[in-house]
């Protein structure tokens, strides 16, 4: 605890938080003068005052009423020609009311079945500038990457993240894991996606038992099959506590879920069907109901309805490796790509004494940003695009709407929100966000941004600049703005130089508009100053 009296805002705000709002800082539960200042901004941030709903602050509810995404695409078959701005209508729809995109009943044209993952998109975009529990924001980007489906790439999945999103991930971002499991593992989106709703007793269909094991749960580093390929060599497993799993358990964990499926339209034999929701059923016929042996545990035949998958997600969650593989990605999404063998053993003797309370992960996320660690280390991560994006928006004040041409954007930076193909989600680590490509995206993001090239919001100088300013103060007051401490003297000479600017030279707020009049200027100047790494950097 000592060690975050010291801690600066900007690092606070820029690992727990989509970057600072200066406007925030200073008063109520993020008085940044009292010694107790994180903590009591935790507790508020780990305990968020939710609408009804369970959703969403009253801003972030105005802004998501009020932005617009535009649908384009021509008459089809069975379709006539749409060119309309249209609001986000999807993302409180139940399963049923989207599911008819996924089935494609009736046809409709491509664009409106990935209407749904764009609309997410927006909506996870407002979500990260504007909304007030922005802690809540940061732990939902990290749990749609731990648990991820492609949107992109299946329809079905598609129509299903809307409801994935809301009653999956932001549900259960800050409670317990075991209960967050079994619904991601019941969710349409990963049924779909993982291939669970077409497992069948006598052909199991083994892809997310794998990743159950490899991904959510144990890690990739609890995989022992190099070493044994039968369970009971393994290490701990004739006690019924194995130090990490094999093929074996996959294949038997299989046949756990069988059953776990969808409501899509499949037959049941004769003239009976399931019928087309897309809710999550279980068929009491499909499942294999004989013996298993999962992570050294004998499961006895015939259990009740669902006990066996349950029972494989009970031991899933209780698993020492599934502590250590998830408070890994915790403390490397919070503090650093390479975080320090003890915070990890602290955020995981936590995760086992919080595994049934409601709120673990909420008292794992604070045991890590209240350690010595997190304050201790710093420029340890680099933002991803989608980071980048919001900490710009919110430092230099932008009432971000989001655009299809901004989505378009973030698409081609290497982020394409919930479109990652792979199940591992985006990668965490700063070397795969720091190629020249990649760096030269995150200008054109930053410069397009500032220039409101997207029609996402101007940046309001009147604010900050409301009276004429020299070159150089100018820089230096975007430095303080957005970097959050004293400017740098080499950052400020570099920019001036770059843009061919006196340091005397007077600028003038409240020009027209434009790349060369004073507020253009002073626009690209923020640009700049978000392009130095110290802005970049978490």
């Amino acid at each position: 605890m000592g060690g975050t009296m010291t801690i600066p805002p900007a690092v606070v705000f820029g690992r727990l938080a989509f970057g600072p709002r200066t406007a925030e800082i200073g008063a109520g539960d993020i008085d940044t003068g009292r010694p107790d200042w994180l903590a009591r901004w935790l507790d508020r941030q780990l305990s968020p005052d939710l609408s009804s709903d369970g959703h969403d602050d009253p801003e972030v509810e105005r802004h998501l009423a009020a932005a617009r995404l535009r649908i384009r695409y021509p008459a089809g078959d069975g379709w006539e020609a749409v060119d309309e701005d249209r609001p986000l209508a999807c993302l409180s729809q139940p399963i049923e009311a989207l599911w008819p995109l996924a089935a494609n009943r009736p046809a409709v044209a491509g664009p409106e079945r990935q209407r749904p993952r764009l609309e997410t998109a927006a909506a996870t975009l407002i979500r990260a500038v504007h909304s007030r529990w922005q802690l809540r924001e940061v732990l939902v980007d990290f749990w749609h990457n731990h648990f991820n489906v492609n949107a992109a790439g299946e329809p079905a999945v598609a129509a299903a993240l809307p409801v994935y999103d809301r009653d999956v991930i932001r549900r259960h971002a800050l409670g317990n894991f075991r209960a967050f499991l079994e619904a991601v593992a019941t969710s349409s989106a990963m049924q779909v996606y993982l291939n669970n709703r077409s497992s069948r007793a006598g052909a199991a269909n083994e892809n997310y038992a794998r990743e159950l094991f490899e991904l959510h749960g144990l890690g990739r580093d609890a995989y022992l099959n190099a070493l044994y390929n039968r369970w009971r060599d393994v290490p701990g497993a004739l006690r019924g506590a194995p130090d990490g799993y094999i093929d074996q358990d996959v294949y038997e964990a299989a046949r756990a879920f069988t059953g776990w499926t969808l409501e899509d339209g499949a037959g049941l034999g004769g003239d009976a069907r399931l019928p087309v929701t897309g809710r999550f059923t279980y068929v009491e016929g499909w499942h294999d109901s004989y013996q298993k042996r999962v992570l050294g545990r004998e499961f006895d035949p015939f259990q009740s309805p669902m006990d066996d998958g349950r029972r494989v997600l009970d031991l899933v969650a209780d698993h020492p490796a599934t502590a250590r593989n998830l408070c890994t990605a915790l403390c490397r999404r919070l503090v650093a790509d390479d975080p320090p063998a003890g915070l990890v053993a602290l955020a995981a003797r936590v995760w086992t004494e919080s595994r049934s309370k409601p709120d673990q992960i909420a008292r794992v996320v604070r045991a890590i940003a209240l350690s010595p660690d997190f304050a201790r280390i710093r420029d340890a991560k680099v933002k991803r695009p989608l980071e980048l994006v919001a900490s710009f928006a919110r430092g230099a004040g932008i009432d971000l709407v989001p655009t299809n041409a901004l989505l378009g954007e973030l698409d081609g930076s290497g982020q394409r929100l919930f479109g990652w193909p792979a199940p591992v989600g985006h990668p965490d680590r700063m070397e795969a966000w720091l190629g020249a490509a990649a760096m030269r995206r995150r200008w054109s993001l930053l410069l397009g941004l500032a220039e409101n090239r997207w029609e996402t919001g101007a940046i309001d100088l009147a604010a900050r600049f409301p009276a004429p300013l020299s070159a150089a103060a100018a820089v230096d007051r975007w430095q303080e703005i957005l970097h959050g401490g004293e400017p740098e003297r080499a950052t400020t000479a570099a920019i001036l130089s770059g843009m061919g600017l006196a340091a005397d030279a007077i600028l003038t707020p409240g020009t027209t508009a434009g790349a060369k009049t004073d507020d253009g200027r002073l626009r690209r100047v923020a640009a700049f100053v978000a392009m130095a790494p110290r802005f970049n950097q978490r």
